[in-house]
């Protein structure tokens, strides 16, 4: 995804402008959130005691156009969810594969996988089961990151000693050039 992209570029439109939206996001729905329930307007703290899934819809009701704000929350979501399993069955398709271009096969595989194991946990225990699962998985996961990171370093270690040997090579021709000229001497 971000091959050509240089490390800047790749910190700023991976991570800070993401961040930056999350901000943004939390410091208005955040800031309406206390607001409504400091002076009353909506009861935020019950609706979350109740439903956490259902308390920005509440949140919702009390601005105008709550409809059309409740519309377009929901396909954000659905919108959000399809593209993170899209890309999550396409990283683990290569992974598996280690081909850049995964078949369509595996990425099929993978996604059943996924949506196998995440509905065997919602009718084991419901959202809880599925909760605990991510949290148990994510402590193996940790070493994976950590070892992507050491790939990362040995990776850009690499990549600056080919730019150097690049450098020194031109830099020899770019005196060999200058040597053969007539007036140089």
């Amino acid at each position: 995804i971000s091959r050509g992209r240089t490390i800047r570029e790749f910190v700023v439109g991976g991570l800070l402008v993401p961040a930056l939206v999350a901000w943004i996001w939390f410091s208005i729905f955040g800031g309406t959130a206390l607001n409504l329930q400091i002076f009353g307007s909506a009861p935020l703290v019950e609706a979350v005691k109740a439903d956490v899934a259902t308390a920005l819809f509440v949140m919702y009701q009390s601005l105008p156009l709550s409809l059309l704000l409740s519309v377009v929350s929901t396909v954000l979501l659905v919108v959000f969810f399809i593209t993170s399993g899209d890309s999550g069955v396409f990283v683990l398709g290569m992974l598996s594969s280690g081909d850049l271009r995964p078949t369509q096969r595996s990425k099929m595989m993978w996604g059943g996988l996924i949506a196998g194991s995440a509905i065997a946990l919602l009718l084991a225990g419901g959202l809880k089961a599925l909760q605990s699962a991510a949290i148990t998985f994510s402590l193996p996961f940790t070493v994976v990151i950590a070892l992507m990171c050491w790939a990362l370093y040995r990776e850009l270690v690499v990549e600056v000693e080919n730019k150097d040997r690049a450098d020194r090579a031109l830099r020899r021709r770019l005196r060999a050039q200058i040597a053969a000229r007539p007036d140089a001497g």
